[in-house]
């Protein structure tokens, strides 16, 4: 896929479950209901065990029907061995220039992560694609819109605190996408494989976007 492809991907249905798993066969399990759901953008953080093999591991199940990106990226190395892994977009927690730089060699889209404006302004000239708030539990909607009034180029992509309750605020102070990890795919579910609660959550996800753009 090219960039574009990608980024219409990440925003269209507008939600990126992020992943947290303990194995790549529990992550596949998962990635199966939230596709069902109609969730295909995900997020394997580098905290989960063996990611980039998960990564490899999900491309190859599923192909480009599921949009696998990778998380808690920090530095340039691990970046790159992501995206050679299959990894089609990048998300920092903070601010890291020379891994936005190495996104844009790849042509992968990043989503970088930024908590002021500064931040979030440097992300954006250093050619982020997204920025994504964190943590958004700790700011809420009205500081995003707040900083869209003199930063309107920003695509942001909040992250922390998102749930179904909170997401049509999120959309409508003008967040172009959302990134759930706990309240999508919690730690209770992927213990359970309760896979059919997994598919419900990522459908009410995708729901509550679609009638908050609406």
């Amino acid at each position: 896929m090219t960039k574009l492809e990608i980024i219409d991907r990440i925003l269209t249905p507008g939600i990126v479950a992020i992943i947290r798993a303990d194995s790549s066969e529990q992550l596949i399990d998962a990635a199966s209901a939230l596709y069902d759901g109609g969730v295909t953008g995900m997020e394997v953080t580098m905290t989960t065990p063996n990611a980039l093999q998960v990564i490899a591991d999900v491309r190859k199940k599923f192909g480009d029907k599921v949009l696998i990106g990778v998380g808690s990226v920090l530095d340039t190395e691990t970046c790159r061995a992501a995206i050679l892994a299959g990894a089609e977009f990048v998300v920092t927690p903070v601010t890291r220039p020379a891994v936005i730089e190495m996104c844009n060699r790849y042509g992968k889209p990043i989503a970088s992560g930024a908590y002021t404006p500064t931040e979030a302004l440097t992300a954006h000239e250093s050619g982020a694609d997204f920025i994504k708030i964190f943590p958004a539990d700790q700011l809420g909607p009205t500081y995003i819109k707040n900083l869209l009034a003199p930063l309107p180029m920003l695509r942001i992509i909040p992250t922390g605190g998102v749930t179904v309750e909170t997401a049509a605020s999120f959309i409508h102070a003008g967040c172009v996408a959302l990134a759930a990890g706990s309240s999508l795919v919690g730690k209770d579910v992927l213990k359970n494989k309760d896979w059919k609660k997994l598919t419900a959550t990522a459908a009410a996800f995708v729901e509550a976007v679609k009638k908050a753009r609406a």
